[in-house]
């Protein structure tokens, strides 16, 4: 059951030791319930328990090299719920890799780096601090 003061985030990482030190830094920083996943298609599997945010892995070939990569899984999860902010996460310092990851509706996309851990915190406070504009501003047109 979600607990209405925690944001629900989704990690989706083939890489379990890079998506253990995630999950422990956000358990350390924030109130936070995680849930971790190593390929797109358990990620897909559990997307009916709504999550707030979704921290994505650009590859996801690293377990099974038939599995959905990040693009696709991208694509199911803004197809299943558009509203669902997904951030992009790759080891790639490519330009034309963020870039691609923004046009398939990514809210944002973070290099994996010694920073990538605060930038991803940045980056949560502020999709809650939009969220939390849209609905003071629906409040405020209810009301004229």
């Amino acid at each position: 059951m979600k607990n209405e003061n925690k944001i629900l985030l989704f990690l989706v990482d083939d890489d379990a030791l890079f998506l253990k030190s995630l999950e422990i830094d956000f358990l350390g920083h924030g109130d936070f319930i995680i849930e971790t996943f190593s390929t797109g298609e358990f990620c897909m599997a559990s997307l009916s328990h709504n999550p707030d945010v979704i921290i994505l892995d650009y590859h996801l070939d690293g377990i099974n090299k038939n599995a959905m990569n990040g693009i696709e899984t991208l694509d199911k999860i803004k197809s299943f719920n558009p509203d669902i902010p997904v951030v992009m996460l790759s080891s790639q310092d490519k330009i034309d890799v963020a870039i691609s990851c923004m046009h398939h509706r990514a809210f944002d996309y973070v290099v994996k780096s010694e920073t990538a851990f605060i930038r991803l915190q940045k980056i949560i406070t502020s999709i809650f601090r939009y969220k939390k504009m849209e609905k003071e501003l629906s409040w405020y047109m209810d009301r004229m």
